[in-house]
């Protein structure tokens, strides 16, 4: 792992009893064959039973299809990568040469694939219950942002579908600053879609709000909302 350990543990807020169980959650199958895709299978399964739970103590009211709906939503690749990038995993992933060479810690598949497989580490290490609290430290975020009315695409996808769909480069997503301490920060997000000439900036208390609020801006510029 490119940083200390501990950095790392103390990120996740979780120490690991067994520490081989976080290298193996960080090795990709490029590594070889003793890799993370077990540990990811088991932790998708975790994740999916406690978000299926919140959402259901949550939400008393709602049908089956609206909590699937918007459990899709948290737990979509997209959403995984997201929280990876928040707990910075990109340098911590362990992989082959082909894949390091080619991007592959900046990959939303991988990353995303790396959050669930740290679930199912958790699990296995301590218990539903540890797994449990770290998909609530993890999660809290986009958790915070559930509501029944939540559309079934959010800006980003739905920006990056629309240049798919027209064979254009994904947006370009940088932090151009960010101010404030740790508790009041604000961070400002610029989104640039090269091929279309179009550019937007946004200020939100998180990255993960500002990229949905600077998508949003362009969308409606593209007038495809």
């Amino acid at each position: 792992m490119a940083s200390n350990a501990k950095q790392l543990q103390d990120r996740l807020q979780y120490q690991f009893s067994d520490p081989q169980l976080l290298t193996l959650a960080l090795s990709h199958r490029s590594c070889g064959s003793n890799n993370n895709e077990r540990l990811e299978f088991l932790g998708d399964a975790v994740l999916g039973m406690t978000i299926s739970s919140l959402l259901f103590q949550r939400f008393p009211e709602a049908r089956e299809g609206d909590l699937s709906r918007i459990r899709s939503q948290i737990v979509r690749a997209e959403s995984l990568a997201e929280i990876a990038r928040a707990l910075d995993l990109g340098p911590e992933l362990l992989l082959g040469p082909g894949e390091m060479k080619s991007g592959g810690h900046r990959r939303d598949s991988i990353l995303g694939d790396t959050v669930e497989a740290l679930i199912g580490a958790v699990y296995l290490d301590q218990g539903l219950d540890a797994a449990e609290a770290c998909i609530h430290n993890w999660f809290r975020e986009p958790l915070n942002l559930v509501t029944l009315d939540m559309p079934v695409k959010d800006a980003k996808t739905s920006l990056q579908e629309w240049l798919q769909a027209r064979g254009k480069p994904l947006p370009e997503y940088v932090v151009v600053k960010t101010q404030g301490e740790d508790h009041s920060r604000l961070y400002t997000m610029s989104c640039k879609i090269a091929a279309l000439d179009n550019a937007a900036q946004a200020t939100a208390s998180s990255r993960r709000k500002a990229e949905q609020l600077v998508a949003e801006k362009l969308l409606q510029e593209l007038e495809i909302k």
